[in-house]
């Protein structure tokens, strides 16, 4: 079975969940060449250009260490080559997924001060600087922080989170995790003075799920040294080792890193600048029509807003699940789910990828085709309210 639906349904299926997101055809047909010997002169070769490629997202001149394993994964390896059982991270719960990084070090025998929010911004600059003072002990090894939080669509500001660490004159580490950012949303890994970057093939890199990414400062490397919680798999040595002349210890996922050059050189291509605004322009487009409707959006920050997704809040009594589920049934297109405390109370609208004007528009009309058929009050024009201000900007 090449591809698996509930029932048969004519045109093409509208994922737009925050990721995974659609691979482009040129990604695909990338993937689809065979697989090639991962011992052999023509994968050093592959491996030791894209390597150098990749490194261009991230903005950094660093290593960036390539895992055949989801983002959770490369959110294991940034905490255990950097820190010892015992040791003491500043989380911010900024929304689920920083939750879940936070219960994932509470796992690992690490101990975690949580700086909470109300899931509607990113992370607070002005909390995170005063922990940071008021551990005059320095036992605050790493401060760990969300770039752009999935399920709130809310994104932090990473360079302002640099300014508070450098304020309080304080030695912690700095992880970032950007799995639905990287590749949608200005990022630097150097200039913001990020020790370790978290990343994953499929958002804003355009590939299926299945790869998992570590770009590493020197300070990260030489606190890899001390480092005591265990690790084997995630052992950023024996990967570098292998990566200085294009390999990797393991077997890697050929085909993906196929995948990933032609996605490097779809993002090289078009420019990041490029990229970035196409994401800025089709988040306030949506924007624009979500207010139409009359609904809130579930990050209130402006500041904070997100380029790669929307979440929306529905009104009380309204079903999110439900509407969900008649978009689904009806208009055959995925949005994301509310999770944790959102859960039935928000929907998400992933804009990130390989996404253009139409396939916003086509996704903006499943979304108010949906609200008429599930009968959830709202003005009707959304659609056109994003047109106007996709006409005018160009």
């Amino acid at each position: 079975m090449a591809y698996f639906q509930s029932k048969p349904v004519a045109g093409r299926h509208f994922l737009q969940i925050p990721g995974p997101t659609n691979v482009p055809d040129r990604v695909l047909r990338a993937m689809d060449n065979p697989t090639m010997d991962h011992r052999g002169p023509d994968f050093g070769k592959m491996g030791k250009a894209l390597l150098e490629k990749v490194r261009h997202v991230f903005k950094t001149e660093g290593p960036v260490v390539i895992y055949p394993a989801s983002g959770t994964g490369a959110w294991e390896a940034a905490l255990t080559n950097t820190l010892s059982p015992g040791d003491r991270v500043l989380m911010c719960e900024t929304g689920w997924f920083a939750h879940l990084w936070h219960e994932m070090a509470g796992r690992l025998g690490i101990v975690t001060d949580f700086v909470k929010t109300d899931w509607r911004r990113g992370a607070d600059v002005a909390q995170i600087e005063q922990r940071l003072r008021e551990d005059k002990a320095h036992a605050i090894k790493a401060v760990c922080v969300v770039h752009n939080e999935t399920s709130t669509g809310c994104t932090s500001r990473i360079d302002e989170v640099r300014k508070a660490i450098d304020a309080a004159g304080h030695p912690a580490l700095l992880l970032v995790d950007t799995i639905s950012s990287l590749g949608s949303i200005d990022y630097r890994h150097d200039e913001w003075g990020v020790d370790v970057t978290v990343a994953g093939s499929q958002k804003g890199l355009m590939l299926p799920p299945g790869l998992s990414f570590n770009a590493i400062s020197a300070k990260a490397l030489k606190a890899s040294e001390t480092a005591k919680l265990p690790r084997s798999f995630w052992d950023w040595k024996p990967m570098l080792a292998a990566n200085a002349t294009g390999y990797f210890p393991y077997t890697p996922a050929t085909n993906l890193l196929y995948g990933l050059d032609a996605a490097v050189d779809m993002l090289m291509e078009e420019g990041l600048d490029n990229v970035f605004a196409r994401h800025d322009r089709h988040a306030e487009a949506t924007r624009r029509a979500v207010r139409h409707w009359g609904f809130e959006i579930q990050c209130e920050e402006p500041r904070h807003y997100s380029s790669s997704l929307t979440a929306v809040r529905l009104p009380e009594g309204q079903s999110a699940n439900g509407l969900r589920a008649t978009i689904l049934e009806k208009f055959n297109m995925s949005l994301g789910n509310g999770l944790g405390q959102l859960n039935d109370r928000v929907f998400r609208i992933g804009h990130l990828g390989d996404f253009g004007d139409l396939q916003l528009i086509g996704t903006l009309g499943g979304v108010e085709m949906g609200l008429r058929a599930a009968g959830v009050p709202h003005k009707a024009g959304g659609v056109q309210a994003a047109m106007d201000y996709l006409g005018g900007n160009a």
